[in-house]
C-alpha cells in the first residue's frame, strides 16, 4: 500500500516519526489558503516555513525521497490523491480547533493515522487517578515527572522507504479538481521573499549549554540572553522535542542544571494538553471574571507601542520589528492589556498571533488567559503587574527598553522607571502614559465579576 507522509509542524528528517514509517511512501507538504489568506504579504513566518520546506525537500532528496508541495485546501489535495491510488495518510497531530476539524475532514476521505511527534506525552497519558485531566500545572508536573521514562526521548530510526512516484520541482495547485503548477517560489503563494537567518537547532543547544546553569535565576532579565531560542524550532519541528530532551540528559550528566528548563518544556506540554481536553478555551474564558471594555484607542496605542509605558512599548516594538518578544515582556504586556486597559484577552492574543514567529495556539491562548486571570490555571485575579517596578527589577539599567525604543536612549534609567516623571514631563517623540497604574489597578479590581 502506498502511504502519504504529511509533513506539517515537523520540518526535518532527523528523529522523524514520519520517516520511521516503512514501505512505499510519498512525502508531501500543503500550503493551506485558509491559513495563508489571513496573513500579510510580508509575514515572516511564511518566509521561515517556505525556506524550511525547501530545505526539507533537499534533505529528502538526499535520502532518495522527495517532497510533493501543494498550494490548495487540504481536503481538495486528499480528494485528488485518492484518485492517484493513495488511501492512507500519516501526520503529526495538533490540537487547535482548525487543525482538529481539518484532520476529521481528511479522515472522511482516507484513513488518517495520527502521530504524536510534537510533544513529550500523549494527551491522555498524564491524568488524575480518576481518569480526568489535571487543571493546575504543579500536580500535572509532578505526575509527569513520575511517568517520564527514557522511552519518551528515544529517537525514531529511519525506516526502509521507497518513493511512490517522481515529484516535480513545482508548486502544485488545485482548483475545481484541476491540477496546475507554478514555480516553487514564495512569490507563487503571493508572499514577498524574506531574508531570515536560520541558526541550526544543534548550534542553539550548544550555546545554551553555556547558559543553562543561570536559566532559573536569570532568564527573566530582559537585557541578558539566557534563553534557548528554540521556540520557533519546536513550533515548526526543525528540531524534535526528543532531541532536546536527549540533550538535557547529556547536560545533566555534565553536572549542568536542567530541571527548570525541563519544567518550562512541560508548561508548553500542559498548555497543549489543556487545549486538547478543553477546546472551547481557544475562544472563551474558562472563568468569566472580568468585565472587559472595548476601547479602540487603547487597542491601537498598545499595538503601535504608544502606551507611554516604556517596558510595555519596548516589548511590542520588539514584536513588530522582529517577530519576537522576551517572555518577561510578554507577561507584563499581556497583564497591562487585560488589567490596566481592561481589554479582552482574545484581542491581544490575535495581535500576538499575527506577529509572533514562534506563534503556537495553545501556548499563546493559555498564556493570555493566565494573564487575564480567567483561565483554567490562572494567576490570582488580584495580581496585577506594575510595569514600572517590573522594569526596575528586570531591566535595571533600561538596556532592553533603550534598545527597543531608541528615542529613549538618552533618558536616565531611573526616570524611565518612574511613572511620576513620565506623567509630569514630556519626552520628545514619546507619549505620556495612557493610564495611571494605581488608578488602573483600582479599576481592574472593581471590574472583577465576583463568583
Amino acid at each position: 500500500m502506498k502511504k502519504l507522509l504529511w509533513f506539517r509542524r515537523d520540518l526535518r528528517i532527523e528523529d522523524s516519526a514520519l520517516l520511521s514509517i516503512g514501505g512505499e511512501v510519498q512525502p508531501l507538504f500543503i500550503f493551506d489558503p485558509h491559513i495563508l489568506d489571513t496573513l500579510e504579504a510580508d509575514d515572516r513566518r511564511v518566509g521561515f516555513i517556505f525556506d524550511r520546506v525547501l530545505a526539507l525537500k533537499k534533505a529528502l532528496q538526499n535520502r532518495g525521497l522527495d517532497l510533493w508541495v501543494f498550494y490548495a485546501a487540504p481536503e481538495a489535495v486528499f480528494d485528488y490523491l485518492k484518485t492517484r491510488g493513495f488511501a492512507k495518510v500519516y501526520a503529526s497531530v495538533d490540537y487547535d480547533a482548525y487543525a482538529k476539524k481539518r484532520d476529521d475532514q481528511i479522515g472522511q476521505i482516507m484513513e488518517f493515522v495520527p502521530l504524536n511527534d510534537s510533544y513529550i506525552f500523549e494527551p491522555n497519558e498524564v491524568l488524575k487517578s480518576d481518569g480526568t485531566p489535571y487543571l493546575v500545572f504543579t500536580p500535572f508536573f509532578k505526575q509527569a515527572l513520575k511517568l517520564y521514562t527514557p522511552a519518551h526521548h528515544h529517537a525514531y530510526p529511519f525506516a526502509a522507504q521507497k518513493l511512490a512516484a517522481p515529484v516535480e520541482h513545482k508548486l502544485h495547485c488545485l482548483e475545481n479538481k484541476t491540477l496546475s503548477t507554478k514555480p516553487l517560489k514564495i512569490q507563487s503563494l503571493g508572499f514577498a521573499p524574506q531574508k531570515l537567518p536560520f541558526v541550526p537547532p544543534e548550534k542553539k543547544l550548544e550555546s545554551f549549554a553555556r547558559k543553562i546553569d543561570h536559566y532559573e535565576q536569570r532568564r527573566d532579565f530582559l537585557s541578558e540572553d539566557i534563553t534557548s531560542h528554540l521556540g520557533i524550532d519546536l513550533r515548526f519541528g526543525t528540531v524534535s522535542i526528543r532531541e532536546v530532551l536527549r540533550t538535557l540528559v547529556a547536560f545533566k550528566k555534565r553536572g549542568l542544571q536542567t530541571r527548570e528548563f525541563f519544567r518550562q518544556l512541560l508548561f508548553r506540554e500542559f498548555y497543549a494538553y489543556l487545549l486538547y481536553h478543553f477546546p472551547r478555551l481557544e475562544k472563551e474564558d474558562h472563568k468569566p471574571l472580568v468585565r472587559y471594555e472595548y476601547n479602540r484607542e487603547y487597542f491601537e496605542r498598545f499595538t503601535s507601542a504608544q502606551t507611554g509605558v516604556p517596558l510595555v512599548d519596548a516589548g511590542v516594538s520588539q514584536l513588530l520589528r522582529t517577530g519576537q518578544m522576551h517572555n518577561r515582556a510578554r507577561m507584563v504586556a499581556a497583564s497591562f492589556f487585560t488589567k490596566h486597559l481592561l481589554q479582552w484577552w482574545k484581542e491581544g492574543e490575535r495581535f500576538f498571533a499575527a506577529h509572533l514567529l514562534d506563534y503556537d495556539a495553545a501556548s499563546n491562548v493559555l498564556s493570555w488567559q493566565w494573564a487575564a486571570g480567567t483561565g483554567i490555571d490562572p494567576q490570582p485575579y488580584f495580581r496585577i503587574f506594575n510595569p514600572y517596578t517590573q522594569a526596575q527589577k528586570f531591566d535595571k539599567d533600561a538596556a532592553y527598553i533603550k534598545t527597543q525604543l531608541p528615542q529613549l536612549r538618552d533618558l536616565d534609567a531611573k526616570r524611565l522607571h518612574s511613572e511620576d516623571f513620565l506623567l509630569e514631563n514630556g519626552v520628545e517623540n514619546y507619549p505620556k502614559p495612557i493610564v495611571v497604574h494605581k488608578e488602573a489597578r483600582t479599576k481592574a479590581l472593581a471590574a472583577q465579576i465576583k463568583p
